[in-house]
């Protein structure tokens, strides 16, 4: 199993990617109140049908020609379900994919977030013609509530025909990155979830 949720995400988003989407959006909720976080990845790629869906969180299952066993999604809903949340995948054929995880916050058997900055630093500088959106969102206990949202859409019109991976313009992206999620994450208390 992978150490933190960042590197689910990075594994999911991937998966993405390989079926051809254009567009993946990335929602991570941090809901205080009701102890729960919820992580949404979605994705115009080419979706599954039924049988796939079925099959998709059995680890000896895969559509992968390079390895006969697809860990990402069983590794993903175990996390889930060992913090007492759930996974679930929702998807047609040719109409993209929408994974929903969710974990108990206070669980002791909930990995931790992780370094969400640096899955989307890798994820924008290494796929640059790909749209992605970042949303996170804190909701504190008083009813509070702080978002980051961030579009490789909008950065691509700002920045004009400058590549995401030119090194200053990675740089930038990082440190954005990392000082916004900082900032929203500061509203749970904890420096990190």
């Amino acid at each position: 199993m992978l150490p933190e949720l960042s590197l689910h995400i990075l594994d999911i988003a991937e998966n993405a990617l390989r079926a051809g989407a254009s567009s993946v959006g990335i929602d991570i909720l941090a809901d205080i109140a009701e102890d729960l976080l919820t992580i949404v990845i979605t994705d115009d790629g080419c979706g599954m049908d039924e049988e796939t869906l079925h099959q998709v969180a059995d680890p000896f299952y895969t559509t992968r020609t390079t390895r006969k066993i697809g860990l990402g999604v069983p590794f993903f809903k175990q996390a889930a379900e060992l913090s007492g949340g759930q996974l679930s995948i929702l998807s047609d054929k040719g109409s993209g994919t929408k994974v929903t995880a969710t974990f108990v916050l206070s669980s002791i058997d909930r990995m931790p977030l992780g370094d969400v900055a640096s899955t989307m630093h890798i994820l924008i500088t290494t796929h640059e013609e790909t749209d992605f959106s970042f949303l996170l969102t804190v909701r504190d206990d008083a009813g509070g509530k702080y978002v980051f949202e961030m579009r490789t859409e909008e950065m691509r019109t700002l920045l004009e025909e400058v590549p995401f991976h030119t090194p200053e313009v990675s740089a930038y992206i990082r440190e954005y990155l990392t000082e916004h999620i900082k900032d929203v994450l500061q509203h749970t208390g904890k420096d990190t979830i």
